[in-house]
């Protein structure tokens, strides 16, 4: 289970262990984010349409070497979405193979044939996460708010729709934080930024800067090519 010296621990793991949502830490800069076993739970807590879509979290091994098969990417490109989802904690938009038979538990995070995952594996949460290894997960947020950056926003905006698991004292109050940068990943590797977020924001204003950062090749000259632009509408 979590560190049990974690405010919030006990309940957190029952609400979870009865399908039920709740709010978990990540580390600094990230916000705090909405979990649960089922999509549904996530999006009820949330207060958004129950049938919407929401990222996989794809911390357990077996979970991510399941789905990779499913997904039109080539093998040096796995490696990157790995990467990317353990090292850097983005959240990663991957496309799936035409006819390919992806595990039924993806359905839930697919639009438009990619499938919106999240990966990290924060030490302080790697008993509750190996309990629960198909997990859904959005960030902590009620709809048209933003996302909880401490475990008393986390507290005051989900009240009673979720328990809150207080990780505060491990985290750096005095960064600025915000949703994780959301990025989509072709099937050659080449990275776009969908959502500018917690991740890139060193970076800004140049978006070309964070992919350059990453490796992507196709963002290595100019910062004027237009790739890296974050794209409207992309709901927290």
């Amino acid at each position: 289970m979590p560190d049990p010296d974690l405010p919030g621990a006990a309940a957190a793991r029952r609400a979870l262990d009865g399908g039920r949502a709740a709010v978990l830490p990540n580390p600094s800069p990230l916000t705090y984010v909405v979990a649960a076993t089922t999509p549904y739970a996530v999006n009820t807590a949330k207060g958004r349409p129950a049938g919407q879509e929401v990222a996989a979290w794809v911390h357990a091994e077996a979970a991510w070497e399941g789905l990779a098969p499913a997904l039109d990417l080539t093998p040096a490109a796995v490696g990157s979405a790995t990467v990317l989802l353990r090292r850097h904690l983005v959240t990663l938009l991957v496309p799936l193979r035409a006819g390919a038979a992806a595990p039924d538990w993806i359905a839930p995070a697919v639009r438009d044939g990619h499938a919106l995952l999240f990966g990290a594996r924060w030490a302080p949460l790697a008993g509750l996460l190996a309990d629960h290894p198909r997990l859904y997960v959005s960030s902590a947020n009620r709809t048209g708010l933003p996302p909880a950056a401490t475990a008393a926003a986390a507290a005051a905006m989900f009240g009673g729709h979720a328990p809150v698991l207080d990780g505060d004292a491990l985290r750096d109050p005095g960064r600025p934080h915000a949703a994780t940068t959301m990025l989509r990943i072709a099937a050659d590797g080449r990275l776009e930024l969908v959502r500018r977020g917690a991740q890139d924001a060193a970076h800004c204003p140049d978006p070309a800067a964070y992919l350059r950062r990453l490796g992507d090749p196709a963002a290595a000259g100019s910062p004027g090519t237009g790739r890296g632009r974050p794209r409207p509408g992309v709901p927290e």
